[in-house]
């Protein structure tokens, strides 16, 4: 079981940039997830996928613990989630339809998320050397964290709040 969760039940088995398609994955999921509880159960969500994530590449790299294989994508999903976050709780708090999540919140979370998960700046580089599975999931939290950011500060910038 826990490698069909590192592995996203196969998600991280496609080629090419198993990472891409992890977080691909990750948005639809995210917007579903949203669609059925809007920021409440995103954040609940994104909060049992982190948990569970880093319980199973725990499991998945006991044998070899300074590893981040490229098919473990459950840390693309913890970290896009936690990017998706910043345009979901936007949505709620606006008073958005649980199913309006308008693309560019969507795919502004995507990209910058991508961004900072293969650019590594920062304190995202520092996470992923560390190694393990502190390592694999951290870095890719840290990376949704400064892609939410970046997209909260864009809409602020977009609807005239940050000038």
């Amino acid at each position: 079981m826990t490698r069909a969760i590192s592995i996203l039940f196969g998600i991280g088995l496609l080629k090419p940039a198993p990472g891409t398609w992890g977080s691909a994955v990750a948005v639809a999921l995210a917007i579903l997830v949203h669609g059925l509880g809007g920021f409440p159960l995103l954040l609940a969500a994104t909060v049992l996928v982190t948990a569970i994530g880093w319980w199973a590449v725990t499991q998945e790299l006991t044998t070899h613990p300074e590893e981040d294989p490229a098919e473990i994508v459950i840390d693309e999903v913890a970290g896009q989630w936690v990017a998706m976050l910043a345009p979901s709780a936007g949505f709620w708090i606006a008073g958005l339809d649980s199913w309006n999540f308008p693309w560019p919140g969507w795919l502004g979370a995507f990209v910058m998320f991508r961004l900072f998960d293969i650019w590594k700046p920062w304190i995202i580089g520092r996470a992923d050397r560390r190694g393990g599975a502190t390592g694999v999931m951290l870095d890719d939290l840290l990376a949704g964290l400064f892609a939410g950011a970046v997209v909260m500060a864009a809409a602020g910038v977009a609807h005239g709040v940050l000038l």
